[in-house]
């Protein structure tokens, strides 16, 4: 990590290939971010939004693993996405960055390109911490960027719903706990899930899923074996490596 003027610092991704300008405080990316990448499955020519996109970590990251895609950032806080817009191009990246509420109507979206049945994967890491059990943060940012209020996934998926394609992919992490509210909203519209627990380690219980769900899908649901975060020293294990270090990506963008 280097640090800039102005509290910004600039951070080495997926083994140096990706750097990020960031905030040094507030909603920062970090591990969610990498891990919802390596899940994403992406191929040359598709057009792929990342809601939520903060500076672009994600959807950046993806673009860096799989040249040719059509990147789309949509971001809510001008100032992130400014910041987004300064990563793309630091990054020889071309991408489109949107400044837009995630649960606008289907004219706001429109009036950015993002008409429905347009786009072929949707990836995103939306505000999943329960406000009724989750202590305020006196960063406005940070707050919008990790609480959910109780429409928010519902309608983040609508969002997604709507401008997939048939057949197109939504990528998402959530927290394990919400997962029987995750998979009730992705029961409108969605199939063929796929569904990977992310544990900090073999002995605790899974703190993240990520899901990959296809538009009209209809194969059965596949859960799939863990992801270990670290091992019993507390160093992490060689997947979580080689994810971090971009070497390698999950069953979810493989499949």
């Amino acid at each position: 990590m280097s640090e800039l003027a102005g509290d910004v610092t600039e951070d080495a991704f997926l083994g140096g290939k990706l750097r990020l300008r960031q905030p040094k405080s507030g909603h920062r990316a970090g591990h969610d971010a990498m891990l919802l990448a390596a899940a994403t499955p992406a191929r040359a020519g598709d057009r792929v939004v990342d809601f939520g996109a903060g500076v672009g970590a994600a959807g950046l990251a993806v673009a860096t693993r799989v040249a040719g895609i059509r990147l789309v950032l949509v971001e809510i806080d001008a100032a992130l996405a400014d910041m987004a817009r300064t990563n793309a191009t630091g990054n020889g990246i071309a991408t489109e960055v949107h400044v837009l509420d995630v649960t606008s109507g289907a004219e706001s979206f429109a009036s950015v390109g993002l008409i429905p049945d347009s786009v072929d994967v949707v990836l995103m890491n939306p505000p999943f911490n329960d406000a009724s059990r989750h202590r305020a943060s006196p960063d406005r940012a940070r707050e919008v960027a990790h609480v959910a209020a109780a429409e928010t996934l519902e309608g983040w998926i609508h969002a997604s719903r709507r401008i997939l394609k048939s057949g197109g992919h939504l990528v998402m992490i959530w927290r394990a706990d919400g997962i029987a509210e995750l998979l009730a909203a992705l029961g409108r519209g969605f199939g063929s899930l796929m569904i990977l627990p992310v544990h900090a380690d073999a002995a605790s219980p899974a703190i993240r899923v990520l899901v990959r769900a296809t538009k009209g899908g209809r194969a059965p649901t596949r859960l799939l074996g863990a992801l270990i975060l670290n091992d019993e020293t507390n160093r992490a294990t060689p997947a979580a490596r080689n994810i971090s270090a971009g070497e390698s990506v999950l069953p979810l963008a493989e499949a």
